[in-house]
């Protein structure tokens, strides 16, 4: 259930014909090995063989003729959107690889050492605007004197509210358009160590101020984990001046190192209050973990997370139950950047009423997926298995929703408060101690 950045923007970088150009004879014998490529991986992996009940066989009889005398790279793509929209389900898709470009700039630049740094801001657009929402301690973009509530207008020769428009125009659907959105922003501050960006913004007086940032290695420390590609990964916890334990991670992918993090955040706070886990902004990962960390707010046997559908096997998200786990008030913080795991998480831990949710809906990306490039040079992402909640309901395309929807503004982050947090501290402190 790994859904790593530069999955999570949807797209595989191709050379494509371009729009309303007749393709060449190798394009079209392209085009035709896409179709088949695509209708085969859904008939053989998608985790239902009778796909609901609709006859593939026929969406492929009444759909080849039309790809043959497809005259058009995009007329080619609509087709093979027509065809996986007939299973009328999230995280099947054909994206073309202009898009891509806007979604992630490293495919653009071509840098194998592109996305290694990155001067240490994290973004996310609200209301259109590409606002910076966070700083690594000790970053060069902290050193600058960049602050949260600021916001970006260019980065290099780009405009970003021009890439902020043209994303917001081709994805419709809002499930993942958070991700997209801060994906399109980060890509395109990332580049090789050492290296400088130069950045406009919109700073707390509503003046531009042009700044040279330069890269550095990313927080956190390189995880490993089986044959999957290393990631950076860290873990955080603190006591909030409230008497509230606080724990923060940036995804599901380090068992050792969330487990020793969780350990001693339960440890250290267990006269507090009440307790925040944040998983705002975090992708996901390892699903499995998700079973680990709900594990140590209950000590309930037989609780589960919901239930994963593969083809041919059925997983049961069972909750390890610790034997003195942390039994006060849980309040988890969730927005448009919580995907997978971390949905998982969320909406678990709501179904079987042992947190509430704070934030906006999460990315509505429960789905493990993968993404393959067609011949064609298009990418083509499927989803691989079905997630249903404990509670029976879906997350994908829906998303964990909040108990109390919190949304952050511009302003409020040019205050220095975070109004998700500010309502997860009030609704535990007026719970029973």
């Amino acid at each position: 259930m790994l859904h790593r950045s530069r999955a999570l923007v949807l797209a595989i970088a191709g050379a494509i014909a371009a729009a309303g150009q007749t393709p060449t004879p190798e394009e079209r014998s392209a085009n035709i090995e896409a179709f088949e490529k695509v209708w085969a991986t859904v008939r053989d992996k998608h985790w239902d063989p009778k796909l609901g009940g609709l006859d593939w066989q026929a969406v492929h009889d009444e759909l080849r003729p039309r790809m043959e005398a497809a005259k058009t790279a995009d007329e080619g793509r609509a087709i093979l959107n027509d065809m996986v929209g007939r299973l009328k389900q999230t995280h099947f898709g054909i994206f073309p690889g202009s898009v891509y470009h806007d979604l992630d700039a490293s495919a653009e630049k071509g840098d194998k050492d592109s996305g290694q740094a990155n001067p240490g801001i994290d973004v996310r657009v609200l209301e259109g605007h590409a606002i910076v929402t966070e700083l690594d301690g000790g970053s060069p973009a902290a050193a600058k004197g960049v602050r949260p509530g600021w916001e970006i207008l260019r980065i290099g020769d780009t405009d970003i509210p021009g890439v902020v428009a043209r994303i917001q125009e081709h994805f419709k659907d809002p499930s993942l358009l958070d991700l997209r959105l801060r994906q399109s922003v980060l890509s395109r501050l990332e580049g090789s160590a050492g290296s400088t960006v130069a950045v406009e913004f919109l700073d707390g007086d509503d003046r531009k101020v042009s700044i040279g940032l330069n890269r550095a290695a990313p927080r956190g420390v390189i995880a490993r984990l089986g044959n999957m590609p290393p990631m950076r990964v860290w873990s955080e916890w603190r006591r909030l001046p409230q008497d509230i334990g606080y724990v923060r991670f940036n995804a599901f992918f380090d068992p050792e190192g969330l487990a020793r993090t969780m350990e001693e955040a339960i440890k250290g706070c267990r006269d507090c209050r009440g307790f925040v886990v944040d998983v705002r902004g975090n992708p996901g990962g390892i699903g499995g973990l998700a079973m680990g960390v709900a594990g140590w707010f209950t000590d309930q046997s037989g609780l589960q997370l919901g239930t994963e559908y593969l083809r041919g096997l059925t997983i049961k998200l069972v909750v390890f139950p610790r034997p003195d786990p942390f039994r006060g008030p849980l309040a988890v913080l969730v927005d448009g950047c919580s995907a997978s795991t971390s949905e998982i998480l969320a909406g678990g831990l709501k179904d079987i009423k042992r947190a509430r949710l704070f934030g906006t809906r999460t990315a509505a990306a429960a789905l493990p997926s993968v993404i393959d490039r067609l011949p064609n040079g298009d990418g083509f992402q499927y989803a691989i298995a079905n997630y249903i909640s404990q509670g029976g309901q879906p997350l994908e395309g829906i998303g964990a929703i909040p108990d109390e929807e919190v949304r952050v503004t511009r302003r409020q982050l040019l205050e220095g408060k975070d109004p998700a947090l500010d309502a997860a501290v009030q609704w535990i402190w007026k719970q029973k101690p």
